[in-house]
């Protein structure tokens, strides 16, 4: 079972020197299918057409560097030792999807302040295009064959993966192993988390619980497949950066939900100007 060897190229397109990756295609993919998502739905909840087009120009780039930045930062050893300049050879990988995130976060809040539009209502309405830009993005991994999980056990395949789609596993089989694939299950975590997002924005108002279950709901799964990888950031010893990340986000995701509710802390329905 672990002999499949017919992984697809990482290489999208080639012409001379130059060379496209699969990645990096997936990627603006996910970016475009996400940003056509918190258009329409922005036009429904009356914001103007090109707010989002506009926040991406600035929140696309300062996502690219604050997760190069991030991953740097916990990867130091691994720079300050006289490479300090490989550090900025992004080209050679090593981006982490919570310095993204918080780079973009950051980013959505300045814009909002500048453009006099509630926060959490401009939050509320991209949070389902991120997570569907996330589950997209992951395939990227895939045909990398990169952030996967450990070797799979004989009971394992047995049990459950050897129900995955051939490609899959013959993807994931790196030099005769077939190794859990993690970008799958964070993809399919991600689809859930997004069934409940839309579910959540038809049933109530939006008044920043839909940001903030995003928050929550997916440092939920990405603490459980972080602890199954074998690429992780580690903040000290065996601790792993995104599983305390992920901790510090689902506390801080369910606390806030906890004071909107209880104190009607967002505006519920946006009327007036209040954030």
């Amino acid at each position: 079972m672990f002999t499949l060897n017919q992984a697809f190229s990482p290489i999208f397109l080639e012409v001379g020197p130059i060379q496209i990756y699969w990645y990096a295609v997936i990627i603006v993919t996910g970016v475009i299918i996400g940003l056509v998502m918190a258009t329409k739905e922005s036009k429904r909840l009356g914001l103007h057409s090109e707010t989002f087009s506009d926040l991406l120009v600035w929140a696309l780039p300062i996502a690219i560097i604050s997760a190069r930045i991030y991953y740097v930062i916990f990867e130091w050893d691994r720079y300050n030792d006289g490479n300090f300049m490989d550090a900025f050879a992004i080209w050679e990988g090593g981006i982490a999807i919570h310095g993204a995130l918080i780079g973009s976060v950051i980013t959505a809040y300045i814009f909002t302040k500048k453009r006099g539009i509630p926060f959490y209502k401009l939050a509320d309405i991209a949070a389902p295009g991120i997570i569907v830009g996330q589950a997209i993005g992951r395939w990227g991994n895939f045909m990398n064959q990169e952030a996967h999980g450990g070797p799979v056990s004989t009971a394992a395949y047995e049990n459950f993966l050897q129900y995955l789609p051939r490609f899959i596993e013959e993807q994931m089989t790196i030099e005769g192993v077939l190794y859990h694939p993690t970008f799958l299950y964070e993809s399919v975590w991600n689809l859930l988390i997004l069934g409940l997002l839309l579910w959540l924005r038809r049933r109530n108002p939006l008044r920043g619980d839909v940001f903030l279950t995003y928050v929550a709901g997916y440092s939920v799964g990405r603490f459980f497949i972080e602890g199954m990888r074998t690429d992780s950031l580690y903040v000290v010893g065996n601790l792993r950066t995104a599983q305390l990340i992920s901790i510090v986000l689902i506390i801080v995701g369910t606390g806030l939900m906890y004071l909107n509710r209880r104190y009607n802390w967002v505006n519920t329905r946006y009327n007036g100007k209040k954030a």
